[in-house]
């Protein structure tokens, strides 16, 4: 006798808030979950960058040395080391451990956006308000980049990085896409300032968020848009989307103080995740898990899709 397969389970979404980090750093700019998820970075309007602990929320490090706001962070593959960007117009690359400045990099002309490493955390590829894409080689003592990307006609406001690809968001409303195996640039044409752009967790898709309040996911090779998700609010600010490391979700954030949560395929909102009264700045997706942080004013948050056991965490203390 054969038995109906069990119907599979929706996509568990992260909207239980497990802990709310005050993070004493001004307003944060940006948070971040570093590769594996087990830490948190968070960047303050007063020029420090903090290293939290997922799991606990507490503080592990600080590391100062920039001159203005910090902007953007990224950890490296191996959580050896961790680079930042910031409106002084310097990338800086940390030495995780130590906390000490291992290297300060100058070349861009205005405030720089955004930041991330490669793969292998051998190049930092950073965007700035001057319209450029700088790629830095983190191994060699040399003070200039090893490229410069200048394609864009107005601020690089967002940049990622696959095995063999550069993608970058402009406010000139362009997605621009560099397949580095094959030497070739893709452009797509959005018509509305980019604020954030990332990758399918697939890597067939493209996903951008505009200052039209609109994300699009658009097909990576032919520039089909395959989806739009709208509802939010996004017309001010520079503001994060992402996918959910299932590819099952897009992800805004809104400037009425909401992450709002789209099913993939239909387009139609799944949920609308109430952060506080404010622009929700930023947020983080984890990188295997249903987990997000969200960042507000001073504070970042952390939700999950179940609540923590709070009996076995207190007995962990």
């Amino acid at each position: 006798m054969a038995f109906p397969l069990p119907r599979p389970q929706p996509p568990q979404l992260p909207h239980h808030l497990l802990r709310t980090v005050d993070c004493k750093q001004g307003a944060i700019r940006a948070v971040r979950f570093n590769a594996d998820g087990n830490y948190i970075l968070s960047c303050g309007g007063d020029k420090t960058l903090r290293l939290w602990s997922a799991s606990r929320g507490t503080l592990l490090k600080t590391y100062s040395g920039h001159g203005y706001e910090v902007l953007d962070a990224d950890g490296a593959f191996d959580n050896s080391h961790i680079c930042s960007c910031s409106s002084d117009k310097t990338v800086i690359l940390w030495d995780v451990a130590s906390g000490l400045v291992s290297r300060k990099l100058r070349g861009h002309a205005g405030k720089v956006n955004c930041v991330r490493f490669n793969e292998e955390a051998t190049v930092i590829v950073s965007g700035s308000i001057d319209g450029s894409v700088r790629c830095w080689d983190t191994r060699s003592r040399r003070p200039e980049p090893i490229q410069v990307l200048d394609e864009a006609r107005d601020g690089v406001s967002s940049v990622k990085v696959s095995e063999y690809e550069l993608l970058s968001g402009s406010v000139d409303g362009r997605v621009r896409r560099y397949d580095l195996r094959m030497g070739q640039l893709h452009v797509d044409f959005i018509n509305s300032p980019i604020t954030c752009v990332c990758f399918s967790q697939d890597g067939q898709c493209t996903l951008s968020s505009s200052l039209d309040s609109a994300v699009r996911l658009l097909d990576k090779s032919t520039g089909e848009m395959l989806g739009e998700y709208t509802g939010h609010k996004n017309t001010s600010y520079k503001l994060d989307c992402c996918l959910s490391h299932k590819d099952t979700h897009v992800l805004s954030c809104s400037e009425d103080g909401y992450v709002y949560f789209w099913d993939l395929v239909e387009g139609s909102v799944s949920l609308k995740l109430p952060v506080g009264k404010a622009t929700v700045q930023s947020l983080s997706f984890h990188p295997s898990e249903p987990r997000l942080l969200t960042a507000m004013e001073g504070s970042v948050k952390v939700w999950g899709a179940e609540p923590e056991d709070t009996v076995e965490d207190q007995g962990q203390q």
